[in-house]
């Protein structure tokens, strides 16, 4: 029987008690078997669906337990490379929230340890592990819309009225880019394979030190991207790829089954349009399988610090091209 890959939490934010912890618990060869959080009341959330769950009182005693062999870590984006790095350094697996990093330089610090500790190690970007982004790259790339010739993407939602919610605290590393502009970048890099040969426009708004607003446009080899990222805007996500023999939609790309159906169209002449349905994936699930699959046996991995350094690369041109166009 293959090794069942023992898992533990540093943090117990709601995200980790409601998705993240519900997907290790319920994913084949893993096992949630301890959370770290100084507060019994938010054990509790966890022992609901594992009422056997050790609970340490500090992130350190969690890594000490020689009985863990992976870490989650949900932290605010600012401790993410800190604690991923005394993970590995303690022996343990890593899968951490994205961003992994505030910046691209220091995954290469991650990458380093990395490849001297020969643990793995891994951004928490799921949606490359749900098959409509797989089927989405494959009809891309295999040519079923023809030659790309522009990807649009958007995803927002409005959390103007949580001031103390953590994307809003410029110290915690928040803003909207940070928080999700990693999806419609990296969605575009993940389906077409390429990195932007420019970012050609960035209109940021910020309010309190953090991005609300930004409107983003970037010039690959063949094709354009226009994204829109908000946390002041009523809830949407789409993405589509646009061809010059058809377009590819996707319907919940970065939220199924919380924003509604995965759902991949496949637009082309006509007025011809054939729809597949993803209605019971559960990303989650499949990147804790997935990374567990890689522990055991070193198999590829779909999204390496490689590619989450590409899209950090992005995040840091864009907040530098919203810096020349304020000066």
């Amino acid at each position: 029987m293959s090794k069942v890959i023992r898992w533990g939490i540093l943090g117990a934010s709601k995200f980790a008690r409601e998705q993240m912890g519900p997907a290790i618990h319920g994913a084949r060869g893993a096992q949630l078997a301890a959370l770290a959080t100084s507060s019994p009341d938010k054990a509790q959330g966890f022992a609901a669906y594992v009422p056997d769950l050790r609970v340490h009182d500090s992130y350190d005693a969690l890594l000490a337990d020689p009985d863990i062999d992976a870490v989650y870590i949900p932290l605010p984006n600012q401790l993410h490379v800190e604690w991923s790095k005394r993970a590995l350094n303690a022996g343990k697996h890593v899968l951490c929230e994205k961003p992994i990093a505030m910046q691209a330089s220091d995954i290469d610090d991650l990458i380093a340890l990395r490849d001297k500790t020969g643990l793995h190690i891994a951004e928490a970007y799921m949606i490359v592990h749900h098959p409509q982004w797989q089927r989405t790259r494959e009809l891309v790339q295999s040519g079923a819309i023809g030659t790309l010739m522009h990807v649009e993407g958007t995803f927002a939602y409005n959390n103007a009225a949580d001031p103390e919610n953590v994307r809003q605290k410029p110290e915690l590393g928040g803003g909207g880019i940070p928080d999700i502009g990693v999806y419609t970048y990296g969605a575009t890099r993940y389906v077409t394979g390429q990195e932007p040969l420019a970012i050609t426009h960035a209109d940021l708004t910020f309010e309190n030190g953090v991005d609300v607003v930004a409107r983003v446009a970037a010039r690959f080899d063949g094709f354009s991207a226009h994204w829109v990222n908000s946390m002041r805007m009523h809830p949407i996500q789409d993405m589509a790829f646009i061809g010059d023999q058809g377009i590819v939609k996707l319907t919940a790309p970065f939220n199924p089954q919380v924003f509604g159906e995965a759902r991949v169209e496949l637009h082309q002449d006509g007025l011809a349009v054939r729809v597949e349905r993803f209605p019971r994936d559960n990303h989650y699930i499949n990147q804790v399988e997935a990374f567990c699959e890689t522990v055991r046996s070193g198999a590829p991995y779909a999204w390496p610090l490689e590619q989450a350094r590409g899209t950090q690369a992005m995040i840091d041109a864009v907040f530098a091209k919203g810096r020349q166009a304020n000066e």
